[in-house]
């Protein structure tokens, strides 16, 4: 089976390029068109193919300038004509991002069978602009298939009128493709912890939660050091800097992109990782904690709870708290820094669930069994 992966703006290489390689051990023909990752590095193709076909020009410019932003502009429906032509030669097309929805629902080839894995709009706080479910309506209704990360983001696309039969659940797969990669130091702004670390990790947006965790943090006193590692995206950090120098306990930022090859190290030596998210429908953070075994405590909030839960009755993979409560997040993470048993039996289940549901060798399954029942 010929299958193009299609994420034009590089919103997620390591998403795209995990499935793009579980695909291709699974037996499929993978071509992923996409555009060149400026941040940082990216996995090299694993039996697959890459064509950065997207933005040539624009992606050599600053991030953010305008002057980006215009050529991209000028590049994308080119980009897109490009895309459509070279889906003649797909069986199927499975899209992770579509950079302007609404208009692009205009440029998308009739055939081959289209995918589209509903990332980042699906957060039940999500407002109706073009980036939106309902901003994203009518490329939607141009899919063959709608995949979901979560039985919570299939439950929004229905109830936003898509028919159940287009809607496939399959979930996020772990990023173990980190695990494995050499060794290295730790970025030099994290060297010299000495006790207990928690970690917040990833791209900073003020629905991830970072001041209150921070509220939370300053009950811990000086129990634990907490790092928050991510470029802010959106908003002003300086009501986090705030709160962290109001913090008993010492809090270190890192205020910029961190790349694959920072982040074994920095997951290896946190003893918990927290995502106390306002809002969510899944996280890519979440799946490098479970890739690496880490003790994970997070809101209660969108796809999250089926990862609580997939153990089993009486097993917990992750330790879920409602969102907002800082007096409860500090409650879980003082009960797992006081009993190392605890964490290690969380870090195990989380390691189970990216061996097992979570591996990528099993989303590609259900992701080429979806294509097969889609198949004519």
């Amino acid at each position: 089976m010929r299958v193009q992966i299609v994420d034009p703006s590089a919103q997620t290489p390591p998403f795209d390029r995990s499935l793009a390689a579980a695909l291709a051990r699974a037996g499929a023909d993978v071509e992923l068109l996409t555009a060149p990752f400026v941040h940082g590095e990216v996995a090299d193709p694993a039996g697959y193919r890459v064509a950065e076909s997207f933005y040539p020009r624009s992606s050599r410019l600053a991030s953010g300038s305008t002057a980006r932003r215009m050529l991209g502009l000028a590049e994308h429906v080119p980009g897109m004509l490009r895309a459509r032509r070279a889906a003649e030669a797909a069986d199927v097309v499975h899209y992770q991002w579509l950079t302007l929805p609404a208009l692009d629902a205009a440029l998308l080839p009739r055939s081959p069978i289209k995918v589209w894995t509903a990332h980042g709009f699906l957060r039940a706080s999500e407002s109706a602009g073009p980036g939106s479910l309902e901003g994203s309506r009518r490329a939607l209704e141009r899919m063959d298939a709608i995949v979901a990360l979560s039985e919570f983001g299939a439950a929004r696309l229905r109830e936003a009128g898509l028919a159940q039969e287009r809607v496939e659940v399959i979930p996020h797969g772990a990023f173990d493709y980190l695990t494995g990669l050499p060794a290295q130091p730790l970025p030099p702004e994290l060297e010299g912890a000495r006790g207990p670390v928690i970690l917040l990790f990833g791209l900073l947006r003020p629905y991830k939660g970072a001041d209150v965790l921070l509220r939370a943090f300053a009950e811990l006193g000086e129990s634990a050091e907490l790092w928050i590692a991510g470029r802010p995206l959106g908003f002003d950090t300086a009501e986090l800097h705030g709160l962290a120098a109001k913090a008993p306990g010492r809090v270190r930022f890192v205020e910029r992109f961190i790349s694959d090859s920072e982040i074994p190290a920095i997951m290896r030596r946190a003893d918990i990782v927290t995502l106390p998210y306002r809002d969510a429908e899944q996280s890519g953070v979440l799946y490098t904690a479970l890739a690496f075994g880490k003790p994970i405590v997070a809101s209660n909030v969108g796809g999250f709870g089926e990862v609580a839960a997939v153990g089993g009755k009486g097993t917990e993979t992750i330790r879920l708290v409602s969102p907002g409560d800082s007096d409860a997040l500090a409650a879980a993470l003082r009960a797992l820094l006081d009993d190392e048993a605890a964490r290690e039996k969380l870090g195990r289940a989380a390691a189970d669930a990216a061996a097992g549901p979570y591996s990528w060798d099993t989303v590609a399954d259900r992701t080429l069994a979806l294509y097969r029942r889609l198949s004519p």
